[in-house]
């Protein structure tokens, strides 16, 4: 179907917004702690620490950070640290054997039933926890024809059902392009439901635009939207409106949060985090054990005090405000839930 002159415009006005605050964002790290009034000494470990792993920050994100506060729980998710740099034994490149679960270019299946596609190695911001700093991105598809060994992949098994886009961020791909990969899963008969990893909506919430929720909503597949909000600091001002549109739509949205050393690792932080979820409708799902990813040891909170949280979470909260405390070992037919 063709768009009407005034329907084109409109989307391509949308187009141009979120790829303007993109091109806005922010990466020198001087630049950042500059912004916040932060005490200059910081910017020399910062930009060695980029220099391995860049910084990338959404203006619509840094907004919501407190000046002059080194300890702020959404700086502390993207701004390079002294403490990346060291090796630390138990922490690997690979931690939960992604490549050893690629099935075809940018297709990775670990668990039954569903198979992941590694959309694009961009994202919109970049979260210093990343379980997929180290990624190979550059060897993955780019061009729409690139695709056609992980499409044959996906006709060729039956038993999946379900498509997630991941990445990176899926939500980096220009409506068309999106729309060019979704039309190609929609021809496999057997696929029915897409599922969308996507921190966008909480880091860049002008992404979320009525033409991407009707790309989303007008398609075969069912979509199913998951997003990742570590605080509840994170999922105000523009992110909760990002956050209410998805859930108007009618698309389940579900979040992810990583427990992390400095951002959430106490009850209170959880319980609010949960509350401002479900007051938007955005349910809990999961929250993660850290991925021992190399240059993310400092972050890493002790699954017994994640047990603790939970225990506690589940006396404060209604049962389906509590996520479920998970970790991914690789091999294992599941998310292990840590009880």
């Amino acid at each position: 179907m063709q768009p009407t002159p005034s329907t084109a415009v409109h989307e391509e006005q949308s187009e141009s917004n979120w790829h303007g605050s993109l091109a806005q964002a922010i990466r020198d790290p001087t630049d950042l702690i500059d912004r916040l009034g932060l005490d200059a000494s910081l910017s020399e470990s910062a930009r060695t620490a980029a220099r391995e792993f860049p910084l990338l920050v959404p203006l619509s994100y840094l907004d919501r950070m407190q000046s002059g506060d080194p300890d702020d729980p959404l700086l502390r998710q993207v701004l390079p640290l002294d403490a990346e740099m060291g090796s630390v034994e138990g922490f690997t490149a690979d931690a939960v054997d992604d490549i050893g679960f690629r099935i075809a270019p940018g297709l990775l299946q670990k668990y039954a039933g569903r198979a992941l596609l590694i959309s694009t190695g961009s994202c919109a911001v970049h979260c210093r926890y990343c379980f997929r700093r180290h990624y190979p991105y550059g060897d993955e598809p780019r061009r729409l024809d690139d695709w056609q060994p992980a499409i044959d992949a996906l006709n060729s098994d039956s038993s999946i059902t379900e498509v997630l886009l991941s990445g990176g961020d899926p939500l980096m791909l220009s409506d068309q392009r999106l729309i060019d990969l979704i039309d190609q899963l929609a021809s496999v008969p057997h696929l029915r439901r897409l599922r969308v990893h996507t921190r966008l909506p909480i880091v860049l919430p002008d992404r979320v635009t009525p033409r991407l929720i009707d790309v989303l909503t007008n398609g075969r597949l069912a979509p199913i939207f998951v997003v990742h909000a570590n605080h509840a600091a994170e999922i105000v001002d523009d992110c909760a409106e990002s956050l209410r549109s998805l859930v108007k739509s009618g698309i389940p949205v579900l979040n992810q949060t990583v427990l992390l050393k400095g951002v959430n690792d106490s009850v209170e932080a959880l319980c609010d985090l949960s509350e401002a979820l479900i007051n938007l409708g955005v349910m809990p799902y999961y929250l993660h054990q850290l991925d021992r990813v190399a240059g993310t040891a400092h972050f890493e909170v002790s699954s017994d005090r994640g047990r603790e949280f939970i225990r506690e979470m589940r006396k404060r909260l209604p049962g389906y405000a509590v996520p479920r405390y998970v970790q991914e070992i690789p091999g294992e037919a599941h998310k292990t839930i840590i009880e």
